[in-house]
């Protein structure tokens, strides 16, 4: 058993949770906020068979699609000639997945 850990960006979940459904692949999630563009995110956790890890994370990958925008940075550096900071292109979405291995899996 593995424990696989996707942080996504919000917009994909339903998505990403109907493709799941689809394919009766059980999974517990949890709305999370990420550190840098303070955006909001959610995080599946999938308890998961070994022998069907890469078809969960082709899933991932064919419902998260990464985009880029535009976003103007919280920060200030120093000796900065201005007040106003201006936007740069990040690139956002797609998916960061983590496996883990599972020592146990109870469900009652």
């Amino acid at each position: 058993m593995k424990l696989m850990l996707a942080i996504i960006q919000e917009k994909d979940a339903s998505t990403l949770q109907a493709s799941l459904n689809d394919k009766k692949i059980t999974f517990t999630q949890l709305p999370t906020k990420g550190g840098f563009l303070k955006a909001k995110n959610s995080t599946f956790m999938i308890g998961i068979d070994e022998e069907r890890v890469q078809e969960v994370l082709d899933i991932i990958k064919e419902s998260c699609q990464a985009r880029d925008q535009y976003v103007t940075p919280a920060i200030e550096l120093p000796g900065s000639i201005s007040d106003t900071s201006y936007p740069i292109e990040v690139q956002v979405g797609g998916a960061t997945v983590m496996v883990l291995p599972m020592d146990s899996f109870y469900r009652f």
